[in-house]
């Protein structure tokens, strides 16, 4: 394993800077232009900005490959690309929580955004903990690779069971715990009523939502950290990544039903980074039997290339064979 401190010490502070700079023009505008009024994000507006995510992300990358070379750049992509389509998993529970407490379409955008900056939040500190934990226990990676095949598994071969958020945990501690009205009050989290101050449905939505990134992060955070060790390449594209979900959930909202084949391509993405690090980590110590470790090598371009072709098949096998009306 690289030395993480030396990794991130050769991140320039410029890095850093630029970095800082996106995310705060990318925030603010999403804050004080797209989202200064409640209001129904249509498809152009939608994609538009999805594409500025896009675009920022794939103009900063070619920043870290002037900064930190080819190999981080690549690192980059491959984990920006991992963190993104598992996203798309996430927005369905988005989704599932939305229709559940019937917000109102105008409403989500607002929800989606403080959502996505708590999630961008504990991200950091997850990151940042993952990492430094990696750094002085290095059997974590076969511990992070076991639990990405798990999951992997578990998608293969358990039932696709249907969303309750109210049999959840934390919805049953949140109405126990903290006082909700009824009704919404716009797209307010707080409302004042019978001079006290209460939570809106809005807020207990938020909290949902905060609560079910927390438990996607378990999987998406070590698959990240199986690609890349270095804060820097791991956080910023995570980040990237987390700050085009609410432009993402707008544009495939509709879509999302017709792709019937991202949960068997989820699994086989998770499945096939757990076994990637596992081998890499058995090579790196010797656990292989002579030879073996030589004779493959899978280096990040054949990560990045088994991962695109693997979502590029379930995407194009769902439009080709399209579910029945009525599962839909």
């Amino acid at each position: 394993m690289p030395d993480v401190a030396q990794t991130a010490a050769a991140t320039p502070p410029m890095a850093w800077a630029v970095f800082g700079l996106i995310v705060f023009v990318i925030l603010g505008a999403d804050l004080f232009y797209f989202n200064r009024r409640p209001h129904v994000a249509g498809l152009f507006e939608s994609t538009v900005w999805a594409a500025v995510c896009v675009a920022a992300a794939l103009g900063f990358n070619v920043g870290v490959y002037f900064w930190k070379g080819p190999e981080a750049a690549l690192k980059f992509a491959t984990v920006y690309v991992l963190e993104e389509s598992l996203s798309v998993d996430n927005l369905f529970i988005f989704l599932l929580i939305f229709t559940y407490f019937k917000v109102p379409v105008s409403s989500r955008h607002r929800v989606l955004f403080w959502g996505i900056l708590g999630a961008i939040a504990m991200r950091g500190v997850l990151i940042t903990a993952g990492v430094a934990l990696v750094q002085y226990f290095n059997w974590l990676l076969f511990l992070f690779g076991a639990i990405l095949i798990y999951s992997g598994a578990k998608l293969v071969f358990s039932k696709e069971e249907a969303y309750e958020p109210s049999q959840t945990l934390v919805f049953r501690l949140t109405k126990k715990y903290l006082p909700v009205t009824e009704q919404y009050d716009g797209a307010h989290f707080l409302a004042l009523e019978n001079g006290r101050r209460l939570g809106t449905p809005l807020l207990m939505v938020l909290i949902m939502i905060e609560t079910a990134d927390l438990v996607f992060a378990v999987d998406s955070i070590p698959a990240c950290l199986g690609q890349s060790q270095d804060p820097f390449i791991v956080l910023t594209s995570n980040i990237f990544a987390v700050m085009g979900l609410r432009a993402l959930y707008f544009v495939i909202a509709g879509l999302m039903g017709s792709i019937r084949y991202l949960r068997p391509a989820l699994a086989l993405v998770l499945l096939f980074i757990g076994v990637k690090m596992l081998w890499e980590e058995s090579r790196k110590h010797d656990f292989l039997p002579a030879g073996w470790g030589e004779r493959l090598e899978i280096t990040t371009g054949m990560s990045l290339a088994v991962v695109a072709a693997i979502l590029g098949i379930a995407v194009v096998a769902s439009f080709l064979r399209p579910k029945p009306a009525e599962d839909k």
